[in-house]
């Protein structure tokens, strides 16, 4: 059932549609808005999205793996030569993925442990080393390589987040591949990381409704 607040910055109706996410930003002002036990607290502005032409949005369903979900939220990430976008997908289970979005390709992710990612420098990229690229690294199971590693930026955010996305947020990415297209991302905040395991689907495989109109671009047969 989604819970609704009011945005102690504004007073717009704030609506979280997972219990199990903390973090929202306000549609109305853009405060980037936290739930703690004692109430919903301010942690900043969330800078305006930059344009982009993604048929994704907010509100945008489909089904993936048998299960349908939403996309709920979007982070808006950043680096020397260009941008990407994360999209947080709730399932109707309760739990939640992200669908990278670069250059046309989609790549659905889900968090795991990161005591799954097994490298001779695995636990030191964790808490600061610089990753190799082209090392070959056990994620899950399967053999992956490094394929990039940089530092990001937050650019702005929207919608739900399972965490706070400040904008001007800096954090250090990794991306790892493997020839079977399973693919997984290492993202390290100071001495803290995290680990993303999944693999590329099409727009059609995720059955989607609701996409965004785009002038010029007419909605695929599996959309309409």
């Amino acid at each position: 059932m989604a819970l609704h607040l009011p945005c102690p910055h504004c007073g717009a109706d704030v609506v979280f549609t997972s219990p199990a996410l903390p973090a929202r930003v306000c549609d109305t002002c853009r405060t980037l808005l936290v739930r703690t036990d004692a109430g919903i607290e301010q942690a900043g502005e969330v800078a305006v999205l930059p344009f982009d032409v993604s048929p994704i949005q907010r509100g945008t369903r489909g089904t993936l793996d048998g299960q349908a979900f939403e996309v709920i939220g979007r982070i808006r990430w950043g680096w020397t030569d260009g941008s990407w976008n994360e999209w947080l997908m709730l399932f109707q289970d309760g739990g939640h993925g992200w669908l990278g979005e670069a250059m046309g390709q989609y790549l659905f992710t889900r968090e795991v442990p990161i005591e799954q990612l097994r490298a001779p420098w695995g636990a030191g990229i964790a808490k600061g080393s610089d990753a190799i690229i082209g090392a070959k690294v056990q994620v899950n199971g399967e053999v992956m390589v490094v394929s990039d590693a940089r530092e990001v930026e937050c650019l702005a955010a929207e919608g739900e987040l399972p965490f706070r996305a400040p904008t001007g947020w800096r954090i250090y990415s990794v991306d790892l591949r493997s020839e079977s297209g399973a693919a997984a991302s290492l993202q390290r905040d100071g001495e803290e990381a995290s680990l993303y395991v999944g693999r590329y689907v099409s727009l059609a495989e995720l059955a989607p409704r609701d996409l965004r109109a785009i002038e010029g671009w007419a909605l695929p047969d599996y959309a309409r």
